[in-house]
């Protein structure tokens, strides 16, 4: 190739990258000089170059907007499927998890109520769920009930209630960790409550809870606000029972043993 030549594609270029930078496609803009290289050695098609390089940059957007939505959902990242011990389950329980785990249950806006003993298992499963449904391109925020409640007292108190449970409602799914476990006055529930009314047939709920339904008058205060808050979560959901033994009290006891032989 002649000076001339290779002045001329160097020109072209930096033209293509400056278009490139300004549409916005970085990731095709990293990787086609290498493709062009891979193009003439084999005889690319046009068709065949433009769709690797569309390929590439959609690969790479939807990667970029996976962990996007992993940072925002505040999810413990170790809490995963892969670890979770799916054999410790009933096969009904079983059943249901992989049901879940597809997603339809999110486009139907129904809810996911786990209860059980402390360290059966509950708040790990939600959050692999949870991880599944973020890699699959929904949106997924998690919360302690604790700092939940919190966050809308305090938007309660600053006259902006509706606007918070407007953020929160773009959310497809809301994961509540640990309804019950720590009591709450008239004035943190009534807020509590009002979320489940908002979200009501219009997006999915997923909770964990250490109490059945029948001691939920502990968390609300009064009976027909509990009736009204049992009626809402149920009415679209799936329930989960996890009456299993501590999960970590089980792998407590198994590294003792393990100490005692060695």
């Amino acid at each position: 190739m002649n000076t001339g030549s290779m002045g001329h594609a160097g020109a072209l270029g930096k033209q293509l990258n400056q278009h490139l930078k300004e549409l916005h496609l970085p990731a095709i803009r990293s990787y086609y000089p290498t493709l062009c290289e891979l193009a003439v050695k084999d005889s690319m098609s046009y068709e065949s170059f433009l769709l690797e390089l569309l390929e590439k940059e959609c690969e790479t957007r939807q990667n970029n907007r996976i962990q996007r939505l992993l940072r925002e959902s505040k999810l413990p990242l170790e809490k995963t499927m892969a670890i979770f011990e799916l054999k410790r389950l009933p096969l009904k329980v079983t059943h249901q998890v992989k049901a879940l785990v597809e997603g339809c249950f999110v486009a139907r806006h129904e809810n996911v109520l786990v209860f059980g003993n402390p360290g059966s298992g509950k708040t790990h499963l939600l959050c692999a769920i949870g991880l599944e449904l973020v890699r699959k391109g929904r949106r997924v925020l998690f919360a302690t009930c604790g700092l939940l409640v919190q966050d809308l007292l305090l938007a309660k108190k600053d006259l902006s209630l509706s606007k918070k449970l407007k953020k929160l409602s773009k959310y497809d799914v809301l994961i509540i960790d640990d309804i019950g476990y720590v009591q709450h006055d008239r004035e943190e529930m009534e807020v509590l409550f009002t979320l489940f009314a908002d979200r009501y047939e219009r997006g999915s709920v997923m909770l964990t809870s250490n109490l059945p339904f029948s001691k939920w008058e502990q968390i609300f205060k009064d009976p027909m606000v509990t009736a009204a808050a049992i009626d809402r979560l149920v009415h679209h959901s799936v329930i989960i029972e996890l009456n299993l033994e501590s999960y970590r009290m089980a792998h407590a006891l198994q590294s003792q043993k393990e100490k005692v032989k060695t």
